[in-house]
């Protein structure tokens, strides 16, 4: 097992070039991050799967269908490495092969829980990273995992909730992944079950209902372009099909004739920032533009 408290890490903060460009656009971004691992290419899609700590075995198990699913399709799983669902997500996500992304609420020489030390090897070893805003040593103070929860939601393209009861504290990740203009995507459960107070909530305050991880990629327009027996099966010839926001897009890039920021195209198309971050992604997915230093450009010609 790996001694996590001997391990080396690297420190980028928001003036560095490695700084994830959609974590860099919240209202409060950390001022620096503590990595271990490998963070994933910019222009891999991630996306958030969080709940409950106390979770059902059903729970448990659809975090881990969603996580395995998303992951081999070629998304990027993220979530804060506690136990029941967060866990799960990572299982999910390592069980196809895929690269998942710890949040961490404590310092980054440790991991909390210590149960999961074993689960936190696996995801270095698989290529994925665990990320701290909070230097070796501190401690995991209460707060330090409301604060951590809007780096799980900004460091994503969407956030999913599984099982979230009245109290929990995956409903303060849907609240930060709003103010970011992330979408929140829950999955509903028996309305007599108390794992599923929060989340029902949630859905009646606009949150999108999903039931399985093919309707977080429609969504978001990810899922065109895979196709097969198996969800994470690309092909290279396909006639590539856009939505008016895609093709909109790429137009302003093509007129620029240079990469743009985000702002700029905000600017440019008069679009929501939720709507452009989506489109981007989609865009990345399929292979037509890039992201470099927090710009985007064209990647054919």
């Amino acid at each position: 097992m790996i001694l996590f408290r001997l391990m080396n890490f690297q420190t980028i903060t928001l003036k560095d070039e490695g700084y994830p460009s959609l974590l860099k656009e919240i209202a409060n971004p950390p001022k620096q991050i503590y990595i271990r691992g490998m963070l994933p290419k910019a222009a891999t899609p991630a996306i958030a799967i969080v709940g409950t700590r106390k979770a059902t075995t059903a729970g448990v198990g659809m975090a881990e269908e969603i996580a395995a699913t998303l992951a081999g399709a070629g998304i990027v799983i993220v979530s804060g490495l506690a136990m029941g669902i967060d866990a799960a997500a990572h299982r999910g996500a390592l069980s196809v092969g895929g690269k998942t992304v710890a949040v961490l609420g404590n310092g980054i020489n440790e991991i909390y829980p210590a149960q999961n030390e074993k689960l936190a090897e696996g995801i270095l070893e698989a290529g994925g990273a665990i990320i701290s805003e909070y230097p070796p040593g501190e401690p995991s103070f209460k707060q330090n995992f409301i604060h951590r929860n809007r780096i799980i939601s900004g460091f994503s393209v969407a956030v999913v909730i599984v099982e979230a009861p009245a109290k929990s504290g995956s409903l303060t990740t849907a609240g930060f992944a709003a103010e970011q203009g992330r979408s929140v995507f829950v999955l509903p459960g028996p309305v007599t079950h108390p794992n599923y107070v929060g989340s029902h909530a949630l859905i009646r305050d606009g949150a999108i209902l999903a039931t399985k991880a093919e309707d977080v990629l429609e969504d978001l327009g990810l899922l065109q372009g895979i196709e097969g027996e198996e969800l994470g099966t690309r092909i290279d010839n396909f006639q590539i099909e856009l939505n008016d926001k895609e093709n909109l897009i790429l137009r302003i890039l093509k007129e620029a004739g240079r990469p743009l920021e985000v702002d700029r195209i905000v600017s440019l198309t008069k679009l929501e920032p939720q709507a452009i971050n989506q489109a981007l992604t989609g865009l990345m997915l399929k292979g037509l533009t890039r992201e470099t230093n927090g710009k985007y450009e064209i990647s054919y010609r």
